[in-house]
């Protein structure tokens, strides 16, 4: 029984705290992949700050992470104050801890919704108990008028228009504003995206590079801006009586190239 002890041991291993060698290598999807070349988002940069760095990971593609720091100067050029940064991945990819099981190939990014100024340059050890308030009322119906700002609407439509962008997932409250007050230019809607939770922060997912032919590519995003009946479907499911908890969801095994990348037993 030796043998099973030690491949539970090689099993419960942690992932590798660096990133695997370039060339840059994106595999598998967001449930189940990795990545190898990935670059770190710095902890300060001009319109951002990591925060919480002992829970998250802020690894990605370098096309990621030039998007993002891209996003954050916008930020601070349109008066906003600096983002508050979260997941993105880990050095490797794969999956991260704390149940993120779609922060896997370095393509997707939390950003907090925040806007309550101001955001003075912290310290890394001072963010650690930061903990972004809900943008979303408790009945999960709509935004909390008290933290909803214009600002918001600045903030998710430079996301959207942000090079590679595939889509932002929000909560179906924050979806639900910017149907009802965004006014002219409607297209970028499209591409935000009602997610259960989502109601302290945006999720922003790039689509597969083009050099990257083991990276899967989802499908595109429905046409049309999303405020139809696919969007009241989600308050319908809240109104609804409560599903039985189901048995706890695991993430699927990584894709077989995986493995040279996050190691053997992943």
């Amino acid at each position: 029984m030796r043998w099973l002890f030690l491949l539970l041991l090689i099993a419960a291993a942690p992932l590798p705290e660096t990133p695997a060698p370039g060339p840059l290598r994106i595999i598998g999807n967001q449930g189940a992949g990795c990545i190898a070349g990935a670059e770190r988002l710095p902890d300060s940069a001009p319109g951002l700050q990591t925060i919480r760095l002992s829970r998250s990971s802020f690894w990605g593609s370098p096309a990621t992470i030039a998007a993002l720091q891209r996003l954050a100067a916008q930020v601070q050029a349109a008066g906003l104050p600096d983002l508050y940064m979260g997941d993105i991945s880990g050095p490797r990819g794969g999956p991260l801890a704390g149940g993120h099981f779609s922060h896997q190939m370095g393509i997707d990014a939390d950003v907090w919704l925040d806007l309550a100024p101001p955001h003075p340059l912290l310290p890394p050890a001072d963010r650690e108990a930061i903990e972004p308030p809900s943008l979303v009322r408790p009945d999960g119906h709509g935004v909390d008028a008290a933290r909803w700002r214009p600002g918001h609407i600045v903030l998710l439509r430079l996301a959207a228009g942000l090079p590679g962008i595939d889509r932002i997932f929000v909560n179906p409250a924050i979806k639900r504003q910017l149907c009802g007050e965004v006014s002219g230019d409607r297209a970028w809607l499209r591409l935000i995206r009602p997610w259960w939770g989502h109601a302290s922060h945006m999720h922003i997912r790039f689509r597969c590079p083009a050099d990257q032919p083991a990276c899967e590519q989802a499908p595109p995003p429905p046409a049309g801006d999303g405020c139809d009946a696919t969007l009241a479907w989600w308050f319908a499911q809240l109104d609804a009586p409560p599903k039985p908890a189901g048995p706890p969801r695991r993430p699927p095994p990584p894709p077989p190239a995986c493995r040279p990348i996050l190691g053997p037993a992943r």
